[in-house]
């Protein structure tokens, strides 16, 4: 008896779970998939002659990383596409009023859109989320990607440069006359009657866009159009994603240009040192490895490109080549400094353009130098001779007189006397005074040219100091401001406004 109860339970129980109804979302994936035996292999269209329309939109969400050296954009973004599958439709009166579930992407048929400037490998999503399956056959699928593509890097204007990087989506498969690839916002795309493209102007969704350190957006446009291949005569259609970025210079500026521009002034103190000191070659060298330094580590940012010249490239090959011409004229002051009268004679021209006319030109004052005077040979009356090479070469002209005469004053009325006790003794004395006073007459006129030697180089030392500051000033401002991001006012894209009238 309590067996038979049991058993009655037993069975009762069974038949009420067999008879507990289904979910109807259960059951609508169920018809959908399988009791209609869908295939994710062929193409949801109603004859092959039908094109499939499948539109892509992109929505960015981060910069991740501009690797300038390998020309390497990473971006994490998410690639929208929709699409219509006739054979996922259904009448939502028949599943309780459902209008739109989520199906898992891998059991559906999916367009093969892939990255065709991909620079890492992972060409299509490797993460399958599921898609937005509508009753009227839409399908709506937004998976999430991190993307590196390969983006040309124009370095002229490094480090206030502005790249344009392209991300070109398309099908890898299908050819246009099977699949036509649209953008989301297609309708307001403009048609370009001289490249045959349609251009959208807002053709990526930056609103949910963290923004980057680095760069700025400054323009996202999107472009469809179509190419021929020489292997198929039909068209293959891709849309490609324009993304125009302006560097944020700040960065560059205190690292790398302000302690260039430092040590590039540090030139014109070459000729600020005196004319003779040696220091004059050892700043210039020591400058010169300093920005050797920098032009290496300017060659590990930069791609190794062969078009082009970086801006700042420029301007340390600029400083490079003043800095050297600074070595040279250095060396060469340096020998018009200790030049001598007995090895260089100095001709009238290089006197007078360097000891008279330039020093005025360049506000510079001789110092006055003590000028030599003869030195009066007095008698005990302390009244003067005239110059011994006058009394010694009047003597000479007496043929018959070995008395010397000279003009003395022994009182106020008598100016001449005889010398003719000890003749030859006296004649030998003034004989030894000239050779004395020639000899230090020689010497001060060498010393006299040797500081016009010196002068000459510092008169030299100043020219280069005013040629070489204006080189470097003028050489600063027509590199950098030649840079046209520095006249670029438009403001970068922000998240927090609306641009253009096209949602995803």
């Amino acid at each position: 008896m309590l067996t038979g109860i049991l058993s009655v339970t037993i069975i009762g129980l069974c038949y009420c779970i067999q008879k507990a109804p289904e979910p109807v979302e259960n059951r609508l994936h169920h018809d959908l998939l399988h009791v209609r035996s869908y295939s994710k292999l062929i193409r949801p269209v109603d004859s092959n002659l039908q094109r499939l329309t499948v539109k892509v939109g992109l929505r960015l969400s981060q910069l991740l990383d501009m690797d300038e050296k390998n020309q390497i954009m990473t971006t994490s973004v998410w690639l929208r596409q929709e699409w219509f599958d006739q054979r996922l439709k259904w009448n939502p009166s028949e599943y309780g009023g459902i209008k739109m579930t989520h199906i898992p992407s891998d059991h559906l048929w999916r367009p093969d859109i892939l990255l065709y400037n991909n620079a890492d490998g992972d060409f299509v999503v490797t993460l399958l989320t599921k898609a937005t399956v509508h009753f009227d056959g839409k399908i709506i699928w937004e998976p999430p990607v991190i993307y590196k593509s390969y983006c040309p890097i124009d370095v002229e204007y490094f480090p206030f440069d502005m790249q344009e990087c392209f991300m070109k989506f398309g099908s890898w498969t299908y050819d246009g006359h099977e699949l036509d690839l649209q953008h989301i916002c297609d309708a307001q795309a403009v048609y370009n009657e001289e490249t045959k493209e349609k251009v959208i102007t807002w053709g990526i969704d930056i609103k949910d866009f963290y923004p980057n350190v680095e760069w700025d957006i400054i323009n996202v446009t999107a472009r469809r159009k179509e190419k021929f291949y020489p292997c198929c005569p039909e068209p293959y259609p891709d849309i490609t994603f324009n993304i125009t970025l302006r560097r944020r210079t700040l960065f560059y500026s205190l690292n790398l240009i302000m302690p260039c521009v430092s040590i590039s002034c540090l030139t014109v103190l070459v000729f600020y040192l005196p004319s003779d000191s040696g220091e004059k070659i050892t700043l210039s060298i020591s400058i010169l490895l300093a920005l050797t330094v920098f032009f290496l580590l300017l060659s590990d940012i930069n791609p190794p490109t062969s078009f082009v010249i970086p801006l700042i490239g420029k301007y340390l090959l600029f400083t490079m080549i003043v800095v050297t011409m600074s070595i040279f004229l250095a060396v060469y002051t340096l020998g018009i400094n200790f030049r001598r009268p007995a090895t260089h004679r100095m001709s009238p021209w290089v006197r007078r353009v360097f000891t008279e006319i330039l020093p005025r030109i360049l506000l510079m004052r001789r110092p006055d130098m003590e000028r030599t005077t003869r030195v009066p040979i007095r008698t005990c009356n302390g009244i003067e001779m005239r110059d011994v090479r006058d009394i010694y070469s009047s003597s000479q002209a007496s043929s018959h007189s070995k008395e010397w005469t000279t003009e003395c004053a022994y009182d106020n009325t008598q100016q001449n006397s005889d010398l003719t006790k000890y003749p030859r003794e006296i004649k030998e004395a003034f004989q030894g005074v000239i050779s004395i006073a020639d000899h230090l007459k020689t010497e001060d006129e060498e010393n006299s040219e040797a500081r016009d030697w010196k002068y000459i180089a510092m008169v030299m030392d100043r020219l280069f100091l005013y040629i070489f500051t204006t080189a470097c000033v003028c050489g600063t401002l027509s590199i950098f401001l030649y840079a046209p991001s520095l006249y670029d006012s438009r403001p970068p894209l922000s998240s927090d406004k609306r641009y253009g009238n096209c949602t995803y």
